[in-house]
């Protein structure tokens, strides 16, 4: 792991989740017409610390020597990142937005799928940093990003 696992904030790392996460409700919410849908990303999984999801290595997501493009790979990472963070917060009197996002490229993949596993490092109430690990089909680490989440009150817009 990159980073040092603290002990999370008011929670264990067995029960990090605000409430119990809805998968139909994050695939729903990636059925607009957003990068998430155009990219091709899907939500595969949520576990007790992690929140799992993929993207195809494909015509979408490839820059220009058939391969993943580096900022596809951020996308895929802050996506997942975000929607974990924003599923540990009282969504009715919290939103998470992105601060920080860093990726380091470590191998590049030109077929199949990108999996991601998003697990928290840190759960403040103030901020969160969250490790995305990539890897390909065959489970090897292609990517290792981390991000930044701001935990703010929800405005009430009048």
């Amino acid at each position: 792991m990159l980073y040092r696992r603290e002990v999370l904030a008011g929670c264990s790392v067995e029960n990090i989740w605000h409430s119990k996460p809805d998968i139909a409700y994050l695939k729903e919410a990636m059925q607009g017409d957003n990068i998430m849908r155009h990219l091709g990303l899907k939500i595969t999984e949520i576990g007790e610390d992690y929140l799992r999801g993929t993207m195809p290595a494909d015509y979408r997501t490839f820059q220009v020597y058939g391969v993943v493009h580096g900022g596809a790979n951020v996308v895929l990472a802050e996506t997942l990142g975000s929607f974990a963070g924003g599923l540990t917060v009282d969504r009715d009197r919290f939103q998470v937005f992105g601060q920080e996002v860093s990726a380091t490229h470590i191998r590049s993949v030109s077929s199949g799928l990108v999996t991601g596993t998003a697990r928290p490092v840190h759960l403040g109430s103030r901020s969160q940093v969250w490790e995305i690990r990539l890897e390909n089909d065959e489970g090897k680490l292609t990517c290792l990003c981390k991000l930044i989440l701001a935990v703010v009150p929800v405005r009430v817009n009048r």
